[in-house]
């Protein structure tokens, strides 16, 4: 009898241990799956770099704890960005101002210059004092156009605007240049007119600043291209060059502020590497974009992408 019971003890205390060591398993595999889930949560955010926080439901404390901590890293972070995003317009607004308050006296001094030119009759020296505050005033522009746009001050207006013409007026433009250089012009532009929705000017500053940084840094290639395309939602611009082009890991920083290429050697479009960035972000307020394709030493392609009028 006692041999009964001792046996009947044995397997009761073999049953309680493996409810226990079960129990023990599924509270583990739980605490297992709220931390894939905390993690998953915090990889989306990170991705989506959204201001979401952390939400788990649980009672385990050392979970909650952790949840805690990390929804107080999340709100730091928030914090930080907010700071930079509020600095960095700052800083864009600020500079706006200074390249405006620059621009004041140095008309006044091109003024001067101009009238002390034709009061004399030998005024060579004059003429280049001149020639460079006009480089001076040009790069101001450049400065004060790029910090308006960077600080959302520049109001595009968007209207009906014919990208055929500004096409065909901006290569006419650079015509003698590209004539006294020996280039060879491909132009690809179809005859019947094409319409974008855009601002004049500002696709005229584009099509402009792309076709003087083909000019400059196509200038060993002798060669200059520009086709218009199109497919149903959007107009393409190609401007293509056959100098010595950009290797893949520096294409996107020809976008960057004042990013000049090492080689540029044509002193007649004077470059001072605002024109692409300035390109891009007028394009981008377009509601477009400006892609890079290059081949070095076969041909380097930069494609407009604009919004078709309908």
């Amino acid at each position: 009898m006692s041999g009964g019971v001792t046996f009947f003890m044995a397997c009761v205390i073999v049953i309680l241990a493996a409810v226990v060591l079960y129990q023990r398993f599924l509270y583990r595999k739980g605490i297992q799956a709220k931390l894939k889930e905390i993690s998953r949560k915090l990889s989306d955010i990170l991705e989506n770099d959204s201001d979401e926080q952390i939400m788990v439901f649980t009672d385990n404390k050392a979970l909650m704890e952790l949840c805690g901590q990390i929804n107080r890293l999340l709100l730091d972070r928030k914090k930080i960005k907010s700071d930079f995003i509020r600095q960095e317009i700052s800083s864009k607004k600020m500079l706006s101002n200074i390249s405006h308050d620059i621009k004041t006296p140095l008309t006044v001094i091109l003024g001067h210059l101009e009238i002390m030119r034709l009061n004399q009759a030998d005024n060579r020296e004059i003429r280049k004092v001149e020639a460079k505050a006009e480089q001076v005033m040009e790069l101001i522009n450049q400065f004060f156009t790029l910090a308006k746009l960077e600080a959302g001050d520049t109001n595009l207006e968007i209207s009906k605007v014919n990208i055929s013409e500004l096409c065909r007026e901006n290569i006419l433009g650079f015509y003698d240049i590209l004539q006294g250089e020996d280039f060879t012009v491909e132009i690809a532009i179809p005859e019947n007119d094409m319409f974008i929705q855009g601002e004049k000017g500002a696709v005229d500053r584009i099509l402009s600043n792309l076709i003087s940084n083909g000019v400059r840094y196509g200038s060993e290639g002798k060669y200059l291209g520009l086709s218009l395309r199109e497919d149903e939602a959007w107009a393409y611009i190609d401007i293509m060059d056959k100098g010595r082009g950009i290797e893949k890991e520096f294409a996107q920083n020809v976008f960057e502020r004042l990013y000049t290429m090492e080689d540029s050697r044509n002193r007649r479009i004077q470059g001072n590497g605002l024109g692409l960035t300035i390109a891009k972000n007028l394009a981008g307020q377009l509601g477009g974009d400006i892609f890079l394709e290059s081949k070095p030493g076969i041909k380097t392609t930069f494609t407009v992408k604009l919004k078709k009028f309908c």
